[in-house]
């Protein structure tokens, strides 16, 4: 079979190399490309003699998957698909994997940060102190004790939620499912956890079940001086109402790794200009340990469908 890597996955070029001896010695042929396509054409020229592609997060449309005809798999070093074009996948009939798991850890780390430097001003601290300034008007505040809210209680937001309650922190939970692990979580509907938490953090998928989920009518339901974390998907959230909510002073914080667009994050938009947020140009998932893990989930992806096994299914 042909496989095609379509883009960079940020791992050293020997970690390719020996994820695609594997393959190479049942006798399939592998190439790699090292940069991304300029265009769909070019995705097109590079991907159109496939039978399997291994992508990123760099979005994959409809258009181009129509015009690769011999595709039948697609192993997605992501944990969303949202960025692939699955309707014609469906046409197809190819099949999705995903690298599930492959960032748990390394999401759940950069929310808790991103918490830590809201309520600490870690990041005021350091600008002030290399200004030869104080701690005047910075005193913060602690975790412990406090309620945080899980919105998405899978397997990042169960880890997001052991980090919490190491810091003796009463953890909330709501899932769309209702499952959830109630030895970690107390199960909440979503007005009850958004009411009740004095930080919400944000785990959901972008589905258009959960796009514009934290809408301007469900800030208003959050207590005065809550914070919101986001390392889920951008459009997840109201961005707007949400720094409206920062600006009249409803809000305490927000830290923000993701939002409607990849960065480069325009610097007009709503958050940038917001008052008090913490904002990372979406790098939760990215870590040394982490990238080397999804690049062996990915073609490991690919062994075991070639063998008649699809696991991490997505479609």
């Amino acid at each position: 079979m042909n496989i095609v890597l379509l883009e960079p996955l940020a791992v050293k070029a020997e970690k390719i190399e020996e994820l695609a001896g594997k393959l190479k010695a049942k006798g399939h042929e592998f190439t790699a490309y090292d940069t991304l396509a300029a265009s769909e054409a070019e995705q097109v020229e590079r991907a159109k003699d496939a039978d399997v592609l291994i992508i990123a997060n760099h979005p994959l449309s409809d258009n181009v998957i129509r015009q690769c005809s011999k595709l039948k798999f697609i192993s997605v070093a992501f944990v969303g698909i949202d960025h692939v074009g699955v309707t014609a996948c469906r046409e197809k009939g190819i099949h999705i994997s995903n690298a599930a798991g492959y960032c748990d850890d390394a999401v759940a780390e950069l929310a808790l940060g991103l918490a830590l430097d809201c309520l600490r001003n870690i990041t005021r601290c350091d600008s002030v102190t290399r200004k030869g300034g104080t701690k005047a008007g910075l005193v913060g505040h602690e975790l412990k004790g406090r309620t945080v809210g899980i919105i998405g209680t899978g397997h990042t937001g169960k880890r997001v939620a052991e980090l919490y309650k190491a810091f003796g922190c009463k953890v909330l939970g709501y899932s769309r499912s209702g499952k959830m692990d109630e030895s970690i979580f107390t199960p909440a509907s979503l007005e009850d956890l958004l009411a009740g938490s004095d930080i919400v953090s944000i785990h959901v998928p972008l589905t258009d079940a959960t796009k514009g989920m934290i809408s301007r009518e469900r800030i208003a339901l959050m207590k005065q001086g809550a914070m919101v974390i986001n390392t889920a998907r951008g459009p997840v959230v109201d961005s707007a109402a949400l720094a409206e909510a920062l600006n009249e002073g409803k809000l305490a914080a927000v830290g923000s790794d993701v939002f409607e667009m990849e960065p480069p994050v325009p610097t007009d938009h709503p958050l940038v200009n917001a008052e008090r947020t913490v904002l990372t140009p979406h790098v939760a998932f990215a870590t040394i340990e982490s990238l080397d893990r999804r690049a062996e989930i990915v073609f490991d992806n690919v062994l075991e469908w070639m063998g008649g096994r699809i696991q991490n299914q997505m479609l």
